[in-house]
């Protein structure tokens, strides 16, 4: 195949993301059920169910680095379809898992294994579709089609936080603890084989395609990245870092931090991620779509100083304030958090030549994934409760945008760049 990729290959591409975004953020948003139901309830439960997510999340660059080699020598696609038959499985085995209260402690730690699992698939999944996606686009469209993955993530969180919150709210705590909690995970595992189903009709992309053709793929790809690219690299790592705390802390996070604070209730603070989770598929497109018009550092640095300006007042605003102000702070962190993730994907992506750049998205934007969103929320938990400020998750967000500030002042303009033909 040449010239521009089957339509329906970046349609399927875009909306597969959904899955890894629904898993992830349907263990974040029923953390504080997770607690009760693996680590048997207590003060120190949801500190414990937060740091497994960070450990599992550590298994997201192995896995990218993995996939990555395979994308990367033997194309995107078979790459694609057997990270996401191991979420399906990885999904299913979870909801099938007995509790704390049949079994004891081996719950949490069966848990935690599905976690790892499901961590290490993932870290093939969204790389692979951006690189996809930026690969099989056109020119001046890059930015709008590859933010669509942000979108179709924002959309599987949406879908994570409205299963979660109608199941929560449809039955008292006892059935939810009991048997409730699992239906969640079992709708995740449906959607999971229904995405492998429709990915087994994509293309190959066609720079994957072009380097066949001009016998141009690195025998050691991640080698190849790490020593051709490495700028990009370290770009990549920036754009990601503040991608992830922004999504983490400022999204995902949200709804323990609420409960924790004594705000809402439970089921509310999953109702206010609900609309917040509304507010990111709306400005998604509309900043990838800027990003292609005026190019991707501009809107990086406008995002980075919102990130630095508004996270601590929101947060300070969400736990001292009314229902409405913590809504209004949830929107707002929602929003940064959303318009990041636009435009980091096409920009990170665009920092690597196709040769190795699934392995040099590995090396970069999945690595700071790992530190800066699956260690994030545990952190937060553990400053909140140590310090007693309920503006720390806001700090650190303060602070990472701080720290990336020289880099993307640094970075070169990668909109209007031409790709190989």
């Amino acid at each position: 195949m040449s010239g521009e990729i089957h339509r329906r290959s970046i349609v399927v591409a875009a909306l597969s993301t959904m899955v890894e975004w629904y898993d992830f953020t349907l263990y974040l948003y029923f953390a504080t059920i997770l607690s009760r139901v693996f680590f048997g309830g207590g003060a120190a439960s949801l500190a414990a169910t937060l740091g497994s997510f960070a450990v599992a999340y550590l298994m997201r660059p192995i896995g990218a680095m993995v996939f990555g080699h395979i994308g990367d020598r033997r194309g995107r696609r078979p790459m694609l379809l057997l990270s996401m038959i191991m979420m399906s499985a990885a999904m299913l085995l979870t909801a099938l898992l007995p509790t704390h209260a049949q079994i004891g402690p081996l719950a949490a730690w069966l848990l935690i294994f599905l976690r790892c699992v499901m961590g290490f698939s993932v870290g093939g999944e969204y790389t692979g579709v951006v690189a996809y996606l930026l690969e099989s686009a056109p020119a001046g469209r890059r930015g709008l089609i590859a933010s669509s993955a942000a979108a179709a993530s924002e959309i599987g969180a949406l879908l994570a936080v409205g299963v979660a919150a109608l199941t929560a709210s449809s039955m008292p705590q006892a059935d939810l603890d009991s048997w409730g909690w699992r239906i969640p995970f079992f709708v995740g595992a449906a959607l999971a084989g229904a995405v492998w189903i429709a990915r087994s009709t994509m293309h190959e992309s066609p720079d994957f395609e072009r380097q066949r053709s001009e016998g141009t793929i690195p025998d050691n790809p991640l080698l190849y990245a790490f020593s051709r690219q490495r700028a990009g690299v370290i770009r990549g790592f920036a754009i990601s870092a503040l991608g992830s705390i922004t999504y983490y802390v400022g999204i995902t996070y949200v709804p323990a931090f609420l409960t924790s604070a004594g705000t809402v209730t439970e089921t509310g603070s999953l109702w206010l991620s609900t609309i917040a989770a509304v507010a990111v598929i709306l400005v998604t497109p509309f900043v990838g779509a800027l990003s292609d018009r005026v190019g991707r550092k501009p809107v990086l640095l406008a995002l980075m100083l919102l990130s630095a300006a508004l996270p601590v007042a929101a947060f300070s605003v969400m736990a001292s304030g009314s229902v409405a102000q913590a809504l209004l702070g949830a929107v707002i962190l929602a929003m940064v958090a959303g318009g990041v993730s636009a435009v980091g994907a096409v920009a990170t992506a665009e920092q690597f030549q196709g040769e190795g750049r699934v392995s040099g998205l590995a090396l970069g934007a999945t690595v700071a994934t790992a530190i800066f969103g699956g260690l994030t929320p545990w952190l937060a938990t553990l400053l909140v409760d140590r310090t007693g400020w309920h503006a720390v998750p806001g700090f650190m967000i303060a602070a990472v945008a701080v720290c990336v500030a020289p880099i993307f002042l640094r970075m070169p303009e990668t909109a209007h760049a031409r790709r190989r033909p």
